[in-house]
């Protein structure tokens, strides 16, 4: 039986078993580097950019007397992107072509069945994909030069993802949190640190009132569209008209995402607070506000970058003039070289401001979840002996292909 602690509230720092000790400075120098290096040669140097970045960000994390440590390579993770394209893109595209001689030839049942085929196969490596970099990231994850890691390949995973993803569907969709939490407990299940098992025991019932919430919101939304139409057709008043569609959009587009995060919040919450490693018991105090308070800040972000590009390219084309003597083209005239000079520089100070979001989200992500990490219960370093589970000789190929992310 686990002994019950509090979760709903971060300890404080010096009392927490995590803590994260970088500063933006210092990553920024990072992130503005791979960059460049990413551009000159590019792209090929975004595997080793990876690798720079989850290095800063272990180093600088603290779990209770040591700190973190990545030892992947930039490397394996080319490797495994090369992997992905030699042994899903290129057969990807050829059974596309396969498909499309098939229904050329008239063979419309033997398309549609390859098409079923292929869908089936992504939705697998879909779920192979999450499994294989949690496994991946462990394995490189060295804490007093202990890793984690599994010995399961993740195989038999695919295919879990592939049925419970399915089921949570069915019943219109009422048993997503079961299908979520089950695949949870299941990949963390598999996993390992040291000689110990970790143990995954979340429930999706804790979460079923918020999910509940999410689920019947757009019925919401509809009835009160109808009311609303209805109203402002009573009235006959176009400033009411337009204000009711203002506040509909609203709350399509954010309140429905505000709602949708308390979910998540709570299943997050959930989820880690069923963790554990032998005697050690994880908990995540995250609430809504916190998590929103992070998403505001990645809007400010994308917003800080896209004033960054537009007010520089207002300037270069306001003053086009007088740049390189140049002159608005006139009829006749070939415009090339003066749209080329325009360009270039609108080019370099859109692409840099954009490129950095990725890496400072990526940044306040990770804080954001070693802040709100905690830690229960106690370890024995004798004890915790050294991991002997295989490790793969390549990175996280397929996550990258399927733009998955994970904690």
């Amino acid at each position: 039986m686990r002994e019950h602690f509090d979760k709903t509230t971060p300890p404080s720092p010096e009392d927490s078993a995590f803590e994260f000790s970088g500063n933006w400075g210092a990553f920024g120098k990072i992130a503005l580097t791979n960059i460049l290096l990413t551009i000159v040669t590019l792209g090929i140097y975004r595997f080793w950019a990876t690798t720079r970045e989850r290095k800063y960000l272990w180093s600088e994390t603290r779990f209770i007397d040591d700190r973190l440590e990545w030892t992947g390579t930039g490397l394996e993770l080319l490797i495994g992107f090369v992997l992905v394209i030699l042994l899903f893109i290129i057969p990807l595209f050829i059974i596309q072509f396969v498909q499309q001689a098939l229904l050329l030839q008239g063979q419309e049942g033997a398309a549609a069945a390859l098409t079923f085929v292929m869908l089936g196969l992504i939705f697998y490596l879909g779920g192979l994909a999450r499994y294989r970099a949690l496994r991946y990231r462990l394995a490189r994850t060295y804490w007093h030069g202990i890793r984690g890691g599994s010995d399961d390949q993740g195989f038999s995973y695919g295919w879990s993802y592939m049925w419970k993803t399915a089921i949570g569907y069915m019943i219109l969709g009422l048993l997503i949190p079961w299908s979520m939490m089950s695949l949870w407990n299941e990949r963390w299940g598999r996993m390992s640190f040291g000689q110990h098992q970790f143990s995954a025991i979340g429930d999706y019932a804790d979460t079923f009132k918020r999910y509940l919430l999410f689920y019947l919101a757009p019925f919401i939304f509809f009835a009160g569209a109808v009311i609303i139409g209805i109203m402002t057709a009573a009235v006959d008043s176009p400033a009411m008209a337009g204000i009711s569609i203002i506040l509909l959009v609203l709350f399509f587009y954010l309140g429905l995402g505000l709602i949708a995060m308390t979910f998540y919040a709570k299943f997050y919450r959930v989820a880690i607070d069923g963790l554990s490693l032998h005697k050690l018991d994880f908990g995540f105090s995250a609430k809504t506000k916190d998590w929103f308070i992070l998403l505001l800040g990645d809007a400010g972000i994308w917003l800080i970058a896209a004033l960054a590009v537009a007010l520089p390219a207002i300037t270069i084309i306001g003053t086009s003039s007088l740049l390189g003597g140049f002159e608005m083209p006139q009829p006749g005239e070939d415009p090339g070289q003066l749209y080329l000079a325009l360009l270039v520089p609108i080019l370099v100070f859109a692409v840099i401001p954009f490129m950095l979001v990725g890496p400072f989200i990526r940044y306040r992500h990770w804080r954001f979840f070693i802040t709100y990490m905690q830690c229960y219960g106690e370890i024995d370093l004798e004890e915790l002996t050294q991991s002997d589970t295989s490790t793969s000789k390549h990175g996280e190929g397929l996550l990258d292909a399927f733009d998955i992310g994970a904690i």
